[in-house]
């Protein structure tokens, strides 16, 4: 436990954070997620589900809302870039980024904390 993070260097000020009730990863990130092709989601995936859907150098992925839901953050390898992608249930919006910065792939997870009822991750 505990955070490692440095705080002293801050883009907002931190009384705009606030707990979100679970602690550090208490809501767990889905990292090497498994995919599955249509035939076989067609089993439990509606046709109207809801998804994310993200296409990266031909590599096209769709993440099920019903599963973002729990897990918030997915660490993934897209198209050959390690991207991660979110999904804040509270305020129903979904962000994809690069998690490599100077030749370094980051993991990120959900910090457990909110700002504007927006979710707030860790690296």
């Amino acid at each position: 436990g505990g955070w490692k993070t440095d705080f002293q260097y801050h883009s907002v000020p931190f009384t705009d954070i606030i707990s979100g009730g679970p602690p550090r990863d208490g809501i767990p990130p889905l990292d090497n997620p498994r995919f599955v092709d249509v035939n076989m989601a067609d089993e439990w995936l509606s046709d109207l589900e809801p998804v994310i859907s993200f296409e990266l150098n031909g590599d096209v992925r769709a993440y099920p809302i019903q599963i973002l839901m729990w897990h918030e953050v997915v660490n993934d390898v897209v198209g050959g870039v390690p991207v991660t992608v979110t999904f804040c249930p509270l305020c129903n919006s979904a962000i994809v980024f690069e998690r490599t910065i100077n030749g370094m792939v980051f993991d990120f997870g959900t910090s457990g904390n909110l700002r504007n009822s927006d979710l707030v991750m860790w690296d």
